[in-house]
């Protein structure tokens, strides 16, 4: 436990320092330009990488030397920190190398994370494994409260050069701590995976077909996730539009997200979840989009984060739900191979949204909730018509649309009947 409780003392140091930099990159942003786009193709640029990795991840993290991995994730993360900082310092930072730092990071930093993950179970004996699986979501819980937190205590402060600062410090605490451990090596064994790259690149694909119930449900997952990114994709565009940029405020909502998330996790810890788990896929992500719609509706500080705070709260209860499922119904022998596809199919719907929120926020409902816009004139008595009122309506209405979606999905019994008939 010794090593595993350094490694997660540095790792959580490095996220803090990681999501200091996001919530910072995003305000620099929206001071820049004042639009959606840049934000929500930031969102883009991170999920797309990690998604498309995730098919070919899990084969490479088996077979190459998982600490080199965790050290190269930790690099790759420093060095692009340091040159988003030099490039601001000689004033040459652009929104493109936002883009560019955001999918590097996040494909490394995802390469980095599944190294770490596969690594504790050879780290603790086996009656430790459940202290380990809490010290996780304790590390991300406390990271996605604190971050936002210090960050927009300090970006007023000391701008987005002092935020870069204390990130490149975080990565030399997470080396430090990284460095010096011993990470035990799974001796490789071709017996044991017998399979060539593309017959283990595709089983996923191929074991899906032969299950519809688990199709389906990932299916419907690739279609929640879609709704739900083109209103998460402008979401801090909304918060900063309706709120003078306020960003002591937007931190306070996004520290209600991880406020919400940790107490819906304790909640479903000790109360297990629904004995029928697909009632808990199905009812978290109903709850969910329904947050979001208050999201879009609200005007006040005060709604926004009582309605993050519930957002973030169904969000444990989905995913432990749709994770129970796939745990109880596939088999252990080819769950990895299995995950990974579910991983790509079921996060490919994010990518998708978070590409059309910030170009259909900026070229088609600002424009129309503007004073002369013929929107305005239907929804104006609603949402307004000063800046971000176009944003809130898309947010509301796509939150519908979402809601809408799970609605009409619950009814086909190949979904609503999953854990049944599988």
């Amino acid at each position: 436990m010794r090593t595993v409780l350094t490694l997660w003392i540095g790792q959580l140091v490095s996220i803090i320092g990681s999501e200091m930099t996001n919530f910072a990159i995003a305000l620099w942003a929206w001071e820049l330009t004042g639009q959606a786009t840049p934000l929500s193709l930031m969102f883009f640029f991170t999920r797309t990488p990690t998604a498309l990795a995730a098919i070919f991840a899990g084969v490479i993290v088996d077979r190459c030397n998982r600490k080199q991995l965790m050290v190269l994730g930790d690099s790759v993360a420093g060095l692009s920190t340091l040159i988003l900082f030099s490039l601001l310092l000689s004033q040459n930072l652009a929104i493109w190398h936002l883009y560019l730092a955001a999918a590097v990071n996040s494909l490394f930093g995802y390469f980095q994370h599944l190294a770490y993950s596969a690594s504790l179970s050879s780290l603790v004996a086996e009656t430790h494994y459940t202290r380990v699986a809490a010290m996780g979501s304790l590390k991300e819980a406390g990271a996605y409260i604190a971050a936002p937190t210090l960050a927009g205590i300090l970006y007023p402060k000391i701008g987005l050069e002092g935020i870069l600062i204390i990130d490149l410090i975080t990565f030399f605490v997470a080396i430090a701590t990284l460095a010096p451990q011993i990470i035990p090596q799974p001796q490789f064994s071709r017996n044991a995976h017998p399979e060539n790259w593309y017959s283990a690149l595709t089983f996923g694909f191929r074991y899906l077909l032969k299950h519809p119930p688990l199709l389906a449900l990932l299916l419907f997952l690739f279609g929640s996730n879609f709704f739900d990114s083109v209103v998460l994709g402008i979401l801090p565009a909304l918060i900063l539009s309706r709120s003078d940029s306020n960003a002591t405020l937007f931190a306070s909502i996004q520290m209600a997200f991880g406020i919400g998330g940790l107490t819906g996790a304790i909640a479903i810890g000790l109360w297990g979840g629904f004995k029928r788990r697909i009632h808990g896929v199905l009812i978290g992500s109903l709850c969910g989009k329904i947050s979001l719609m208050l999201l879009g509706l609200g005007r006040s500080p005060s709604v926004w984060i009582a309605a993050a705070v519930a957002g973030g709260f169904f969000i444990p209860l989905t995913l432990s739900s749709n994770q129970g499922i796939w745990f109880s119904k596939v088999e252990t022998e080819v769950q990895g191979r299995v995950f990974a596809t579910r991983y790509l199919i079921a996060q490919m719907g994010a990518p998708l949204g978070f590409a059309i929120a910030g170009p259909l926020a900026d070229r088609v409902f600002e424009p129309a909730m503007s004073a002369n816009g013929q929107f305005s004139q239907i929804f104006g008595e609603i949402f307004g018509s000063n800046p971000g009122a176009g944003i809130a309506l898309q947010c509301t209405l796509f939150s519908i649309l979402g809601l809408c979606f799970v609605l009409a999905a619950s009814t086909i019994p190949l979904l609503r009947e999953n854990d049944k008939s599988l």
